[in-house]
């Protein structure tokens, strides 16, 4: 499901966008199971000749939602999470391999299906309208997502398959990928991260037929919508669900961190989960929030041909999980290509004790950027995003560091402090220094800002 779309700021789409064709070839798999295929990554941007994106073997007509870049789009078909040895390839191991352990089908095989290789390009109605997602919810602005127009876009969370794969007849899945937000930029932040979505769907047998006189409780009824239920749902069913989720999820954690770790959930809202939750663990004396989850929006169960079932669907973050676990203090660390850092992560079996050992601690270079905001509306996010476009994974932070407004012009200023670091080799003042010039000619230019340089 995804994952906290309440913190999603509100912004306006940036101008730093594609040039007119950029191709980026590869051949979209699917899997079940243990069969895990990659989307080969073969970037190439070409002389312009139409207004369209090639992406994975099809072509998209830009229009004026367009607004993915060529940084962005480089990033598609890595596939960290289908990289052997990788941290995140480790994660998802561990989980796949808990997940068919301990829930098996009547003929002793797994029961939930595992899908790693789904394309990351989906339509609108994927992302949003299936998920039942309002259409002036604020998680679609384009000033949050990626969109190659205004059908298609970069899924923003991997539940933009749930419906699928529903109507496709599976009652329990896994569905790994990359998710693309824009947003803003430190050290746990970045506009491709890994999340795994889990969806399980009871019929009325299965659900309480461990209950003592299971027989005449009903998944449905017509009722009222409360704070801890859906209209349609029975309480008995909606506890019995919640239950059974809050336990798998609790089984989960404590087989990746260990025994004795301490729970707690949260109460929250997300648009097609009713109650919903999100987990928070206890990890070296500090609660920090893993994942969410709660019952599933019946209508949507409903649309995707279940109607006589009812459900849960949990997403977790598998770069958070990866940085807890193996103590990576960069959410950057996960795109090297440094052997210092791969190797680290090579063992004899997935559920070896790791703990990252830092390549070298390179000294950070701070530069700050002022300039007043235009008069029409202008959006942090779109400074981010051209912030990463040009400066790419040397930049470590961003930072608002002061807002002024003049008294008599009513003109705001904005102040940045960015964070230059190379994980990988130390920066000199004078690289760094062009591309802080670049920046601030390309806010100027793109952004429609009046520098204070």
């Amino acid at each position: 499901m995804a994952m906290l779309w309440k913190f999603m700021r509100i912004a306006k789409y940036s101008k730093t966008a594609l040039s007119p064709k950029v191709k980026v070839r590869g051949i979209p798999t699917h899997s079940r199971h243990s069969s895990s295929k990659s989307v080969p990554s073969d970037f190439a941007a070409s002389a312009p000749c139409s207004s369209t994106v090639e992406l994975l073997g099809k072509s998209y007509p830009q229009d004026d939602y367009s607004n993915v870049t060529e940084k962005i789009l480089s990033k598609v078909g890595k596939n960290l999470h289908n990289r052997k040895h990788h941290p995140l390839w480790l994660i998802k191991e561990q989980v796949k391999e808990h997940f068919y352990k301990h829930y098996l089908g009547r003929r002793g095989t797994p029961l939930f299906s595992v899908y790693d290789g789904l394309s990351p390009v989906v339509t609108v109605q994927q992302n949003f309208d299936s998920l039942l997602i309002p259409q002036n919810h604020a998680s679609r602005r384009k000033e949050d997502n990626y969109y190659l127009n205004r059908d298609h876009m970069l899924r923003a969370h991997t539940s933009a398959h749930q419906w699928d794969l529903i109507h496709s007849g599976l009652d329990a899945f896994l569905a790994v990928g990359d998710v693309y937000r824009r947003d803003t930029i430190d050290n746990t932040h970045y506009p491709v991260f890994h999340q795994m979505e889990g969806v399980r769907l009871f019929s009325c047998h299965e659900l309480f037929s461990s209950i003592k006189d299971g027989e005449g409780l009903q998944l449905f009824e017509q009722g009222h919508r409360t704070a801890h239920k859906q209209e349609c749902h029975t309480m008995e069913a909606v506890r019995l669900v919640e239950f059974n989720l809050k336990q798998v999820l609790t089984k989960l954690m404590t087989h990746i961190f260990g025994d004795g770790l301490q729970v707690r959930w949260v109460d929250c809202y997300f648009p097609f989960t009713h109650p919903s939750f999100e987990m928070e663990i206890n990890f070296q004396g500090e609660w920090m929030e893993v994942l969410g989850c709660g019952v599933m929006e019946q209508q949507l169960v409903n649309s995707a041909g279940a109607q006589d079932k009812i459900g849960w669907a949990f997403g977790l973050g598998l770069e958070r999980l990866a940085m807890i676990l193996y103590d990576i203090p960069d959410i950057r660390l996960f795109w090297s290509e440094d052997e210092r850092f791969l190797k680290q992560f090579i063992g004899p079996h997935i559920w070896q004790k790791i703990k990252f050992q830092p390549l070298s601690r390179y000294p950070p270079l701070i530069n700050d950027i002022s300039f007043w905001l235009p008069s029409e509306t202008y959006s942090q996010n779109d400074f981010y995003d051209l912030v990463r476009t040009i400066g790419g994974d040397l930049i470590e932070k961003v930072v608002l560091l002061d807002e002024f407004a003049h008294p008599q012009t009513k003109k705001v200023s904005h102040c940045y402090r960015i964070t230059y670091r190379h994980p990988e080799r130390t920066l000199t003042q004078d690289e760094v220094h062009h591309i802080h010039q670049a920046i601030e000619e390309s806010a100027v230019r793109e952004l429609g800002v009046e520098g204070r340089f």
